[in-house]
């Protein structure tokens, strides 16, 4: 299994710079997979494709302003994306970083008159550092928000608001859940009041979801792990659907593959709270057990969520889906329109 068999032609319109106006005046496509059948309509259109009992299952995590700009003893800026979190030692804050730039070991950088030391340098733009300060704190006071490289752009004070989710509650993803950064509370009310049951868990994003490919043999790419918690009364929620042969629904690749990793504990044993690291990486050929519906923004080629979204909704299935996307003009990547894959 070849990573050049899961690419496609993206072009520049089609990528979506900024949100939408106004949260949720989205595009929604929907695709069954069974047939290949595609339609189209808006992201508020959720509820005609939901019955009473589905279970919906959203991640609460919540973006840090990670985008940190240090300078070194030459005064030369250095660009580090804040990434999880490696413990305390003795009062010393450590966490791993992808940086920007040339940085060494033992080198020293200065972040707003704020100390960073750089203890490792790994390989893929990769380094752990530490400081005697909360590093999550000064992220909050001196970071911004950690938009895609893509966008090409410094993120604004509408970043701040819409590059987060309206119910995004634990800090501590370096970006978003994108396939729900158009759920709304309004969208919300309306499902739940079609009796449809709606969950959470959480899991933050980081290397595990955006990390390119970089070999060519897909079966070969090591999953960067990330931390998840689910709670008991999702587990319980997901376990009630399945025997009421409900359908669960995750709204994103990281709900996903978080409910695909604890299957196990998830379908076979009694309700518990869970929690743990992550590093499932799903491509064609998997057997999904929980999840049952999947509603993702359009990816990226050659991604882990692209793959991810293929293994679901079958690759040829998904191509054909995203050729017409792109014929009728749907906006892609994290600030895009959606598919609902059924």
């Amino acid at each position: 299994m070849q990573i050049t068999d899961y690419s496609y032609d993206l072009p520049e319109k089609n990528i979506a710079q900024h949100p939408p106006t106004i949260r949720g005046a989205s595009k929604l496509l929907v695709l069954q997979r069974d047939t290949g059948r595609i339609s189209h309509g808006e992201y508020s259109d959720l509820t005609k494709y939901l019955q009473p009992g589905d279970v919906i299952v959203l991640n609460n995590t919540k973006v840090i302003k990670a985008r940190l700009i240090a300078t070194n003893n030459d005064g030369k800026k250095r660009e580090l994306l804040l990434l999880e979190q490696h413990g305390h030692e003795f009062g010393i804050h450590i966490h791993s970083v992808l940086y920007r730039g040339k940085i060494h070991p033992s080198e020293q950088l200065n972040v707003r008159g704020h100390t960073i030391t750089v203890r490792t340098v790994k390989d893929g733009g990769i380094a752990i550092i530490e400081s005697p300060e909360n590093l999550l704190e000064m992220s909050e006071r001196f970071g911004s928000v950690p938009l895609p490289p893509y966008m090409k752009r410094d993120a604004s004070k509408e970043d701040i608001e819409r590059y987060q989710t309206v119910f995004a509650e634990k800090a501590g993803s370096v970006a978003a859940p994108t396939a729900s950064l158009n759920f709304t509370r309004e969208l919300e009310q309306a499902l739940q009041s079609k009796g449809v049951v709606i969950v959470y868990l959480t899991l933050h994003v980081g290397l595990g979801t955006f990390l390119p490919i970089r070999v060519d043999d897909v079966t070969k790419h090591a999953m960067h792990s990330e931390y998840f918690e689910i709670p008991k009364e999702t587990v319980a929620a997901i376990q009630k659907a399945k025997q009421s042969a409900n359908r669960v629904v995750a709204i994103g690749t990281t709900v996903t593959r978080t409910l695909e990793y604890c299957a196990n504990d998830i379908l076979h044993t009694q309700p518990k709270d869970l929690s743990g690291e992550a590093d499932i990486f799903i491509y064609p050929g998997y057997s999904f057990k929980v999840v049952d519906a999947l509603l993702t923004n359009f990816h990226a080629p050659r991604t882990t969520v692209l793959m991810l979204a293929a293994g679901f909704a079958g690759w040829e299935n998904l191509k054909a889906a995203y050729e017409e996307a792109k014929q009728k003009n749907y906006a892609f990547l994290s600030y895009g329109d959606s598919m609902l894959i059924l």
